[in-house]
């Protein structure tokens, strides 16, 4: 039954970085307002209702795998807040928040190759 729907639904299996710029372009049609808090939930919704389907983590989500720990390294923080938490509480509000979490997802994406332009 769940094949069947998934087919029906003709889901792309790699559009993770896609819905994300879009949520970027877009965040309050998507979140309802400029809040990390909220994206924090509409992405743990997104996981949830991706399992509920028995569909894996894409490649996309699984290269976010290390983002909780590269965010508690970058910032010097050893307690168990989340991500999203620990970036509203260097950020002046939701919405700076929100904008920051793209700067460092960006970052984060990208830190193999700044490491490798460092070395060469």
């Amino acid at each position: 039954m769940v094949a069947e729907v998934v087919n029906k639904l003709d889901v792309k299996n790699e559009y993770f970085f896609d819905l994300l710029q879009r949520i970027k372009q877009r965040p309050g049609m998507y979140l309802g307002k400029c809040s990390i808090s909220r994206l924090r939930a509409f992405l743990n919704g997104y996981e949830m209702a991706r399992a509920e389907l028995g569909l894996p983590d894409t490649e996309q989500q699984q290269q976010l795998d290390g983002f909780q720990e590269w965010i508690q390294e970058r910032y010097k923080i050893t307690s168990s807040h989340g991500w999203d938490s620990i970036i509203l509480f260097f950020s002046a509000d939701e919405r700076d928040a929100l904008d920051n979490f793209f700067k460092l997802l960006e970052e984060f994406l990208n830190r193999d190759l700044i490491t490798e332009d460092k070395e060469n």
